[in-house]
């Protein structure tokens, strides 16, 4: 399959401490591909990096055919993030919520409006669009939480934690909404705790501890390494990987 990000080296020091060392892997075309650690592995800095938020210390990501070091402009035009933390206007509604970060991302207030209703419907709140975030679910205002990532039609998307604090169904309806952005031809980058999820939806998973990726595979092909793969989850897997100390 065809290479859509490939990270090269990636390192970044904070106060001299390496958070992440020499990081290098790919992500293919319409892929989703996991990035799972304990608490302080460098997610969430190697995400940033990937996502042109901080400049790597060394190393640089190739997203699409461009260098998030040189060509940070044109990969922020690719890709959608969806952070962990709800970045809502409650008092807006989900469809005025849609519209506005649709004009920051340069859609004209036509283009914006309609790509907010088929954003939506996309996500399931198509009937309910006019009411003020505020009165949600909390499951939905995590998939307004994510049709705000996906007004500007993103090659690459990023969903970190999508599906923290919600209810089953909520959470069922973000994987079919996964899903079909995949047959879409969407790359989706997926970080999660929940190793079930990592399970179910990604095609590749790429494990990482102290700042270094220890392993990229399949599901499967991870648990074949810890033993049976029909009978070894991926939270043994994980653990295998990373030990079991606690990470506070």
């Amino acid at each position: 399959m065809e290479t859509y990000l490939e990270a090269e080296g990636l390192t970044k020091y904070f106060d001299g401490v390496a958070a992440v060392e020499d990081v290098s892997f790919v992500i293919r075309r319409k892929e989703i591909f996991g990035l799972l650690g304990p608490n302080g592995a460098g997610k969430t800095t190697t995400i940033r990096m990937l996502s042109t938020v901080l400049a790597p210390d060394a190393g640089d990501v190739c997203v699409g055919g461009h260098s998030v070091v040189r060509e940070g402009d044109e990969v922020r035009k690719r890709i959608g993030i969806c952070p962990q933390e709800l970045a809502l206007y409650p008092e807006l509604s989900a469809v005025d919520n849609l519209v506005f970060f649709g004009r920051m991302a340069g859609l004209s207030g036509r283009e914006a409006t309609a790509r907010a209703r088929a954003v939506l419907a996309g996500v399931g709140l198509e009937a309910r669009g006019n009411e003020v975030v505020k009165k949600y679910s909390g499951g939905m205002q995590r998939r307004v939480n994510i049709g705000i990532a996906l007004m500007n039609r993103p090659e690459l998307l990023f969903l970190d934690e999508p599906t923290v604090g919600i209810d089953p169904q909520s959470r069922n309806h973000i994987f079919e909404t996964v899903l079909a952005l995949r047959a879409e031809g969407t790359t989706v980058l997926y970080t999660t705790h929940y190793m079930e999820e990592a399970d179910r939806l990604c095609d590749r998973i790429g494990v990482m501890d102290r700042g270094r990726i220890v392993a990229v595979d399949t599901p499967a092909e991870l648990k074949r390494q810890v033993g049976d793969p029909d009978q070894t989850t991926l939270e043994e897997v994980f653990l295998h990987l990373t030990g079991r100390s606690l990470r506070d």
